[in-house]
């Protein structure tokens, strides 16, 4: 802008230096502001009727936009849409589907925190669900369907039993009733495997796992296929198909992107989980390297598998690259550049046994994360799946014994070392108790 003429210190404070630009930044610049100024009052108008350019961060953001084309692109969709985490971009993504009275067909090996808004937060809201644990077989996903279904859910790579999807047999089943397989790729990244090359409709990600990979900040994203058929889909989902006040409506607008449309326009924007344009960036710079760390994480891991299954301290390890995994076959057909990086291995023995070896770890970190370039520790047990009974946590391979494994890109002789380390304590603590029983 133009310095104000005779403009007093206070003015000059506020307005001075505010219209810096640079001259074609390499890097995606940070747009760190809540809105943006209009050009001309029919710019405001452009803005606000036809949605043209930006307003307000809330509902868009260069910074965000930029890395939305990239996850887009990635995986292999449409469009996408940035969220302020993980949790958000499936919620966001669910209730831009459902309504009171609707139901969902869910993988039973899904997120925590998914399966407490699935029982808990949407049933509330009128919203019923059905969880299926053979996941690898589609007459148990259309067994479960009803009149009411209006999506189905599951994770590529399952958590915590590391089960792979066969996603294109499940969106054919899903396809056959003209509803959208969505599809949490976290785990796999599109690095490993695009669900919507392979016909899911949606997918979600917490960005703030392998996407950004350096455990700093929160995000979560949803990318749509674009492929939205009001013709065959629009009763089921009349909000995207018609405009009850005579306007015209999304399909009309937006064609096959209504879907994602409606969540852009209307869900993420009034629910308000906006992302930070910093956190953006962080995630769009996250992304730049995704290939080299997941390709690096992916050969750690299974390194470390086959190091582990070999242990006789080890009573099994759930990783889907080794043979003896019962979803090998689907995860060599789907899975390229590697098998992912996060599964669990089961010690002999129970909490004691799990506790000596997470305690004596020095380079692998003890936290609920995963994803990140350094290699991560939890014990699902006592705390992801606390609240689970044991008999459902014993449904999902977690026993007492079992440790989740987030491997990073350490150099994996050190990794090793330090889990001989962990398995030395955990044996020296069964040891013990072994002792303590006899006396």
């Amino acid at each position: 802008m133009t310095e104000p003429i005779r403009s007093g210190f206070t003015t000059r404070q506020v307005h001075i230096g505010s219209d810096a630009t640079a001259a074609r930044p390499r890097a995606l610049p940070i747009h760190l502001t809540a809105g943006f100024t209009f050009d001309s009052f029919d710019d405001a108008a452009a803005h606000f009727g036809a949605g043209d350019g930006f307003g307000h961060t809330r509902t868009g953001n260069p910074t965000v936009d930029a890395v939305e084309r990239k996850l887009a692109s990635l995986e292999g969709g449409a469009e996408a849409l940035l969220l302020a985490s993980g949790q958000a971009a499936i919620s966001v993504a669910l209730l831009g589907l459902l309504t009171a009275g609707d139901h969902v067909v869910s993988s039973t090996h899904i997120y925590e925190g998914t399966r407490g808004l699935l029982l808990e937060n949407l049933a509330r809201l009128g919203v019923m669900s059905t969880f299926v644990d053979e996941i690898a077989d589609p007459d148990a996903w259309r067994a479960a369907i009803t009149s009411r279904t209006r999506l189905l859910f599951a994770e590529s790579v399952a958590n915590a039993r590391n089960d792979v999807l066969d996603i294109a047999a499940v969106a054919a089943v899903a396809d056959e009733r003209g509803i959208p397989l969505v599809v949490d790729n976290t785990f796999a990244t599109p690095y490993l495997v695009r669900p919507i090359e392979h016909g899911a409709a949606i997918v979600v990600h917490s960005a703030s796992k392998f996407l950004s990979g350096q455990g700093a900040v929160l995000g979560g994203v949803i990318v749509d296929d674009g492929r939205f058929d009001a013709a065959r889909s629009g009763a089921l989902f009349p909000h995207l198909a018609a405009s009850p006040s005579g306007e015209a409506g999304l399909w009309e607008r937006h064609g096959g992107h209504a879907r994602v449309a409606y969540l852009r326009e209307s869900v993420a924007p009034r629910f308000g989980p906006t992302p930070s344009p910093l956190n953006a960036f962080l995630i769009g710079q996250g992304t730049e390297t995704l290939s080299l760390r997941v390709e690096r994480q992916s050969a750690n891991a299974l390194a470390v598998a086959e190091w582990l299954e070999a242990r006789p301290e080890v009573a099994s390890v759930a990783h889907a690259g080794l043979a003896s995994h019962p979803t090998h076959h689907i995860a060599k057909r789907y899975l390229s550049g590697g098998y992912g990086s996060v599964f669990t291995v089961t010690l002999r023995g129970g909490v004691d046994e799990a506790r000596a070896f997470v305690e004596a770890l020095q380079v692998i970190t003890h936290m609920t994360h995963l994803g990140d370039v350094r290699s991560l520790v939890l014990h699902p047990g006592t705390t992801s799946h606390a609240r689970r009974s044991p008999e459902q946590r014993e449904g999902h391979g977690i026993l007492p014994g079992t440790l989740r494994l987030s491997i990073g890109i350490e150099d994996v002789d050190d990794l090793i070392a330090d889990l001989d380390a962990g398995l030395r304590a955990a044996a020296s603590a069964r040891e013990r108790f072994d002792i303590e029983v006899v006396a």
